[in-house]
């Protein structure tokens, strides 16, 4: 059946990923949003509007107009220490904008799928199942998770929460940067980085995100998904095995931790995702790390000869 989906952040790397992969399958008539007044990428078979999703009326106007049957927010403010200073505008984009949101499709009866957040857990026992609770230590994983439970409780006949971690890939004119690629830029350009030993996380490659949502929304499922890479590492050596796949020289990433790398917003120590529901569910199959990055970093080369 032809759905008709509307993906908000669409500028953003999810977006991009989201709509290539939805584009591709022909059962989807896809509408893209973002702030901008125009879409920054040129793949992808779309339309696309802007869209504030903080401005109430602004989202009810988007809603009249394309009468989405599925809702997917990518939309949301990341920066976690911006999130410590500039509170609130982080709790209207992530929380109250995401009670815009679900207000519309429950309106309109649209399937609202949720993209959240590993920073809603403390890490403490991480990894995590999706039944695990709760216990965020930042600003940006309150609001997130003030988002999550905008949509459990806003009465929708169908909803989904996409909980994710540490998202690595390329796209086209990104407004910021993620973990893997200022690694691989760092290194490229010879500088030495400090990364930390005891902070552990399951990176995720964007495509199997974007997998990952799209059988959400193919089978129609509800409930919350935990999507992100199986293996669990200390995000220094992501970083080293980012070095190594690129061809990258190692030595110049040197070992630190979170006692002598200061940082505005508190961390979660260990999370990571156990992914069982989705793989049984969903039929949910990441790449492996290596193989993530092999992929990323010939997609890379790529660009560069495009842009050459």
């Amino acid at each position: 059946m032809y759905r008709r989906v509307l993906i908000t952040g669409g500028n953003g790397l999810l977006g991009q990923a989201l709509i290539q992969k939805m584009g591709q399958s022909g059962n989807y008539d896809i509408m893209a949003t973002g702030r901008q007044s125009r879409p920054l990428f040129a793949g992808g078979s779309c339309g696309y509007m802007s869209m504030d999703i903080s401005d109430f009326k602004n989202v009810a106007s988007v809603f009249q107009d394309f009468s989405p049957d599925v809702v997917i927010n990518c939309a949301a403010m990341t920066q976690v220490d911006d999130c410590e200073s500039e509170r609130e505008i982080c709790w209207r984009v992530n929380a109250d904008a995401v009670e815009n949101l679900a207000k519309q499709c429950r309106k309109f009866g649209s399937h609202l799928i949720q993209v959240s957040t590993d920073f809603i857990f403390d890490g403490l026992t991480g990894p995590y199942r999706e039944a695990d609770r709760p216990n965020p230590l930042s600003y940006y994983g309150r609001s997130k998770l003030a988002g999550e439970n905008g949509v459990r409780h806003a009465g929708l006949d169908r909803w989904a929460i996409a909980r994710t971690v540490l998202v690595f890939g390329t796209g086209e004119n990104l407004s910021r940067s993620n973990f893997v690629l200022w690694v691989a830029n760092s290194l490229k350009q010879g500088k030495s980085i400090s990364v930390v030993t005891d902070q552990f996380r399951s990176p995720t490659y964007v495509y199997d995100l974007a997998d990952g949502i799209e059988r959400i929304v193919r089978f129609k499922k509800s409930g919350i998904y935990h999507l992100s890479g199986r293996e669990t590492l200390s995000v220094y050596d992501i970083a080293v095995t980012t070095a190594e796949v690129f061809g990258l020289d190692r030595t110049l990433i040197n070992k630190t931790d979170g006692s002598q790398f200061k940082q505005v917003a508190l961390r979660p120590p260990r999370t990571g995702f156990l992914i069982l529901k989705a793989e049984t569910e969903l039929g949910y199959k990441p790449h492996e790390l290596r193989d993530a990055l092999a992929e990323l970093a010939n997609q890379l080369k790529i660009q560069s000869s495009e842009s050459a």
